[in-house]
């Protein structure tokens, strides 16, 4: 019976080993199924593959975005100044022509006359391309389309404040003042 009753404990003790081992599995099974300080590693060094991949591809996108641009401003503005020389080059051919054929003229009234033909069809192109000429002869002094060159002295009260003579004619081109008129005006 002594036998029986140290094989009951053994079966007890046995058996609560048993009950232990099973536990022991369990909570290993447990902290099996939380990532590893490794795995975590392993799955933030890819996400800052990936960011860092994404990054690299946005910037470059951005690059070239950047330089397109760049080069297309820059076509465009070859573009407009070769417009405006196109609009040029027939007044030029006119002033070659015109130097040819006054070489052997002695009357000054031909020539008279070519020089504004030819200042004529210039103008014409300019005006076309819109650029045009404002008066500023009589007109009240602004100081946003009209650069004073000097003062004189105003001849009666009416013209204190006005231009009384012009240097330099302003130019605009549409709504933009590109060249200021440089005026004298009367104080």
């Amino acid at each position: 019976m002594e036998n029986t009753d140290k094989m009951n404990d053994n079966t007890e003790v046995n058996g609560e080993e048993t009950q232990s081992n099973t536990d022991n599995a369990a909570e290993n099974q447990e902290i099996k199924a939380e990532p590893t300080v490794e795995e975590q590693l392993k799955d933030a060094d890819q996400k800052l593959a990936e960011a860092n991949d994404k990054y690299l591809r946005l910037y470059s996108e951005f690059d070239n975005y950047r330089k397109r641009t760049l080069k297309e401003r820059s076509d465009l503005i070859k573009t407009a100044a070769e417009e405006a020389f196109k609009a040029i080059l027939p007044a030029i051919d006119d002033f070659e022509r015109a130097i040819k054929a006054n070489e052997t003229i002695e009357e000054a009234k031909p020539i008279k006359e070519g020089i504004q033909l030819i200042y004529n069809k210039l103008k014409g192109n300019c005006q076309q391309k819109g650029l045009t000429a404002f008066e500023s002869i009589g007109q009240t002094f602004d100081p946003d389309i009209m650069e004073a060159i000097t003062y004189i002295p105003a001849p009666n009260e009416e013209q204190k404040g006005k231009v009384i003579d012009e240097i330099e004619k302003g130019y605009k081109l549409g709504d933009k003042v590109i060249r200021f008129s440089k005026v004298i005006i009367a104080q």
